[in-house]
């Protein structure tokens, strides 16, 4: 089987191996196509096509060809649709082939699999393992299958400047990162993952581009706009003039990916911030219509949101309970109340749950968003979210860490170097058993000591920018005011700074580690049998919750099969009088001893039970 995405823009190899080529660039007077043979440059005009494009077919071109694009005879610029950069994101893209990648006859027959299977581990590629690349990621895809996972989340690999990113600086959306390795080894970890029944998601942003590289505005400011500005500039242009052939980029490239990368699905990085408002039809929703017309068609395509505003619309499932556009989204409330219960700490947005945590958790389970409409203080009295209690629960990912929870800290801080145990073994039992889909991110599951740091690799004059602008963000808090306590935060630029996010895997040789590893499998197995199963066809509106203390709450869900599931949970040193017992069998509980007291109403500190009544046949 071969895969090719079909662009209107990009290098693409014809079948009597000649290459066409099309850039748009309406701000340019002339486009010149830049062919490196034998180490030396060959300059080929373009000629000028309609809507903006330039466009060239020849044979001076073959697959394996570097090249670049000459604007107005001075600026060389590579493709921005290349699917290749070997020397970074300044240098020469690489024309590929992807026909010559060969998927196995198995892959063939992958369909992916359902959402309710969901477990999601989130990772970095430069930070998983020691070498960080794609092939080296497959040496690890057993240990996770068997720790129960069913869904690999990889954080962006979208060509970004230098060697050590997050991802989300990255300026050619098409091209894996070289430092990663090549685009056929980004598809042999992905044949590998789906050859395991692992799914891979991939993280997307189209909220803006990298400070480095991007040459756009050189030939293409339409881009651009100035009517709306994020926190990275001007807004991408998804509805002012010129806006179509923007809004074609970014939909070609969640359908390349897709296709030509057989991937699962996409996580959308912060759509708050891409601002639509003008457009007849949001981005996101010709987004999503493209991926269901297509491959959407054919296997399970899911498509996550990171979403501030909690917009549920994205969210809303047809008569038959199929999402019409947007699979899930990260449950910020989940994360931000749990945090509270787990470390005390109330600055930022932990402000908004400081009041009622356990309430505010209480609902996101129940009912997707703690914030459905109500004012935010954080947000100076800002409205946030939109009522979301007819959503199935499987609308919504949960979780206790992931790379902006863990390296938006000062210092990149685990919840577990803060947490108690008894109280992070609580905080699991909830997550995992929950019928909301977990999320881990790398290292949780062996409750690693490793700090995750903001790391990335520009260049002067940027770097020092970027390392004053982190250090500044954390001065409004107490602890960060004195500038010597700031210079303690660390350099993101520095190569150490990386260094200390890659997982040392033999923690796994300690016997602390181990058990916290041996107590996520056991966890997820009983999820594996118990829970999801039961999850297919689990609507929304199907759900309520109970407080009996400020801090302890019971929560019961109807799932898909009819059986009810009910969560006790007490989240605090203080013990619980005088919960009810819920109808069914007990499913789990923790800590163990827990059981035994619960028989008489009563929960001991920082315990979590789950009870099942199986529906009658």
């Amino acid at each position: 089987m071969k895969t090719q995405h079909q662009m209107p823009f990009g290098a693409e190899v014809l079948d009597d191996g000649a290459v066409r080529f099309a850039l748009w660039a309406p701000d340019a007077k002339s486009v010149e196509l830049c062919v490196e043979q034998d180490g030396v440059e060959k300059l080929i005009t373009m000629p000028a096509a309609a809507g903006g494009f330039y466009r060239l077919t020849t044979a001076k071109a073959r697959a394996g060809s570097r090249y670049r694009y000459r604007i107005d005879q001075d600026l060389r610029v590579p493709d921005p649709a290349s699917r290749f950069n070997v020397d970074d994101v300044h240098g020469t893209s690489v024309v590929i082939d992807p026909r010559a990648y060969r998927w196995t006859d198995a892959e063939s027959d992958w369909r992916g699999r359902p959402w309710n299977d969901a477990v999601i581990y989130e990772l970095h590629l430069g930070a998983f393992t020691a070498d960080g690349t794609f092939r080296a990621a497959i040496e690890r895809l057993d240990y996770l299958a068997e720790l129960g996972v069913t869904v690999l989340e990889i954080m962006p690999v979208a060509d970004f400047p230098g060697r050590n990113n997050w991802g989300y600086d990255g300026v050619l959306l098409f091209a894996p990162e070289s430092r990663y390795g090549k685009p056929d080894d980004f598809k042999a970890l992905i044949e590998a993952a789906h050859a395991r029944g692992l799914m891979v998601l991939l993280d997307v942003v189209y909220n803006h581009f990298g400070p480095d590289g991007n040459y756009l505005n050189a030939y293409a400011s339409q881009y651009f706009t100035e009517h709306y500005h994020t926190p990275w500039g001007a807004a991408i242009n998804f509805g002012d003039e010129g806006s179509r052939a923007v809004r074609d980029f970014c939909i070609h490239n969640v359908l390349y990916w897709i296709e030509e990368y057989r991937l699962d699905g996409l996580r959308f990085d912060a759509v708050h911030e891409i601002r639509d408002d003008e457009s007849p039809k949001n981005i996101l929703y010709e987004i999503a219509e493209a991926v269901h017309h297509g491959p959407g068609a054919e296997r399970h395509i899911h498509l996550i949101l990171e979403n501030d505003h909690n917009a549920a619309s994205f969210l809303k499932r047809s008569a038959s309970g199929q999402p019409l556009w947007y699979t899930a989204q990260w449950n910020d409330d989940f994360h931000h109340a749990m945090h509270v219960l787990l470390t005390n700490e109330t600055d930022g947005y932990y402000c908004d749950y400081a009041e009622a945590p356990a309430r505010y958790l209480a609902r996101a389970l129940a009912e997707g968003f703690s914030y459905q409409g109500q004012t935010s203080k954080h947000r100076h009295g800002m409205s946030r979210g939109e009522p979301s209690a007819g959503l199935p629960p499987i609308a919504f990912v949960s979780f206790l860490q992931n790379h902006d929870q863990v390296g938006n800290t000062a210092f990149g801080s685990r919840v577990n170097a803060t947490a108690e145990v008894a109280a992070m073994r609580a905080a699991t039992a909830l997550l995992l058993l929950s019928p909301m889909p977990p999320l881990l991110f790398m290292g949780q599951e062996f409750a690693t000591d490793q700090p995750f740091p903001f790391f990335c690799d520009f260049g002067p004059p940027l770097c020092d920018l970027v390392t004053a602008g982190r250090r500044k963000e954390f001065e409004r808090f107490p602890a960060f005011r004195d500038p010597e306590a700031q210079q303690k935060i660390p350099d993101p630029n520095a190569p150490e700074t990386a260094q200390s996010a890659v997982l040392d895997w033999s923690a796994l040789d300690r016997d602390e580690h181990r058990g916290w590893l041996e107590f996520h499998r056991s966890l997820l197995q009983l999820r594996r049998t118990e829970i999801a199963p039961r999850l297919s066809g689990v609507k929304g509106a199907a759900a309520s919750y109970r407080m009996f203390t400020a801090h302890a709450f019971q929560v019961a869900w109807r799932l898909g099969d009819g059986s009810c599931l009910t969560l006790s949970a007490n989240l605090c040193e203080t013990p619980a009088p005088k919960l009810l017992k819920p109808e069914g069998e007990l499913l789990y509980a923790e800590p163990e001893r827990a059981a035994n007291e619960f028989r008489h109403g009563n929960l001991p500190a920082w315990s979590v039970l789950w009870h099942l009544a199986r529906a009658r046949q």
